[in-house]
């Protein structure tokens, strides 16, 4: 089972009882949350076959009326979902091929073929991967079954760049995304205007064959067409919102011409736009949502009940700026400190979803670790207090950090070891703060992504 590496030493980094006892407390139910959205669990508890039925959510497919089986699909946890789906299926695959990240372990799969790919920046290998999926459901007939293994960190797993984009234009756009605070949604938008593969093509690419769609949410609200851009989902956005969102964060005098001519040439419908709920291809797709951030979070909270705790599960749509979401997480530990509201003290409190960082240093870190530094300096000198907050795919920003864990003598520490904490959080270098400290929470690569999980406690 995935873990906190270094729980140990996290935990024996406090200077009191009561914070020992709060990191305790919150590092146990970090590892519950990433328990909880172990895809091979997830796949296991929600798609059965029995007597050549396969289940899925109470919906029922005769496999006796396929004459194949392909399985396609990208993204962090695809891996261990392919590696479920094979325990299930068996023989009866036919043949798949999927994308996964480099370096993310060893999976027990035959009849389906991983190809490691670039994340988060696309690269050839991930070009190459999805063309062979193309290739693959594009021969399939009425008579097949195409089952689509989507999650995120698809949308730069599965990469075929449309009309005369080359591949390092799409970098160049992706990279300037990432950095600018745009929102997953707004990424996506540009993503799927300038791809091939995603934005339904995939759907509209394999009719008339059956598609089921099996989708581990990484999204604030699980839109189905933002999960990995939605390869197999109608597209709710358009062109124009591509346009819009390149313009809103600067970027469209720095995005490249090809990009630029590509949308562009959408917007005046000179080129196709990505295919709608109207289109007949979707007549044939079957979505499902196998696991996401709530029931990820929901776990976070029971583990922390069943502590003993008083509980509050926050929300698992956070969303915003990193460091301001970290000082709304301070302000909330000093309030129950001072009043017992919006609960009373031992307490812990679990919030979860996607936060952004707009770059503006030179530094490293990612935006977890940004929740925890700007918590840091705003909870300084309170006794048993601590906020840590992970990625749940196990790599926060460029980083081989999942997270940080930040409590009220955390400044004191850094003071010691001359770290001047501010000056690190404006540079956007939390990792270098972190780590000296020691208090990064390590996973490694975990083999599944429902955004991120932040948890209080508060002793």
């Amino acid at each position: 089972m995935v873990g906190i590496k270094n729980k140990e030493e996290l935990i024996s980094n406090s200077k009191s009882p009561f914070d020992r006892k709060a990191r305790k407390l919150a590092l146990n139910s970090l590892e519950t949350a990433l328990k909880a959205a172990d895809p091979r669990g997830l796949i296991k508890s929600k798609v059965k076959l029995k007597q050549g039925l396969l289940t899925i959510n109470k919906h029922l497919f005769d496999l006796k009326k396929f004459k194949n089986i392909f399985v396609v699909g990208g993204g962090k946890a695809s891996g261990l979902m392919a590696e479920a789906l094979e325990v299930i299926l068996k023989d009866r695959i036919t043949y798949g091929c999927l994308n996964v990240p480099y370096a993310s372990g060893h999976y027990e799969v035959r009849r389906i073929k991983l190809h490691q790919a670039g994340h988060p920046v696309p690269d050839e290998a991930g070009v190459k991967g999805t063309r062979r999926m193309l290739d693959l459901v594009s021969h399939a007939d009425e008579n097949d079954l195409v089952i689509c293994l989507v999650s995120g960190g698809g949308s730069s797993l599965v990469p075929l760049p449309r009309d005369e984009i080359s591949l390092q234009d799409k970098k160049i756009v992706t990279e300037a995304l990432l950095k600018s605070g745009a929102a997953i949604n707004e990424i996506n938008a540009v993503r799927k205007h300038i791809s091939d593969f995603k934005g339904g093509w995939l759907a509209k690419k394999a009719y008339p064959a059956t598609v089921i769609n099996l989708l581990l949410s990484d999204v604030v609200g699980d839109s189905l067409d933002a999960i990995a851009s939605g390869p197999a989902v109608p597209d709710s956005t358009t062109f124009q919102d591509a346009i819009k969102t390149l313009k809103k964060y600067m970027l469209w005098s720095k995005t490249p011409e090809t990009v630029k001519k590509a949308l562009l040439n959408g917007q005046k419908g000179r080129i196709l736009e990505t295919p709608k709920a109207d289109d007949i291809a979707f007549k044939k797709v079957y979505n499902f949502i196998v696991g996401n951030n709530r029931s990820a979070s929901l776990a976070a909270y029971e583990k922390l009940r069943g502590a003993g705790l008083n509980t509050l599960f926050l929300t698992s749509c956070m969303e915003g700026e990193a460091r301001h979401v970290g000082k709304i997480f301070a302000a909330m530990v000093r309030e129950i400190v001072a009043s017992g509201k919006p609960i009373l003290k031992p307490c812990g409190i679990v919030a979860g979803g996607e936060t952004t960082v707009t770059v503006v240093g030179e530094g490293v870190g990612g935006r977890n670790q940004e929740i925890a530094l700007a918590a840091a300096l705003k909870i300084d000198g309170v006794n048993g207090a601590v906020v840590a907050s992970i990625s749940t795919d196990g790599v926060d920003g460029p980083t081989n950090a999942a997270g940080a864990l930040a409590d009220g003598k955390t400044i004191l520490r850094s003071r010691e070891l001359a770290l001047d904490a501010e000056e690190l959080l404006m540079n956007n270098d939390s990792y270098a703060f972190f780590s000296k400290l020691g208090d990064l929470i390590l996973t490694g690569p975990t083999g599944t992504n429902v955004n991120d999980i932040s948890v209080i406690v508060v002793i």
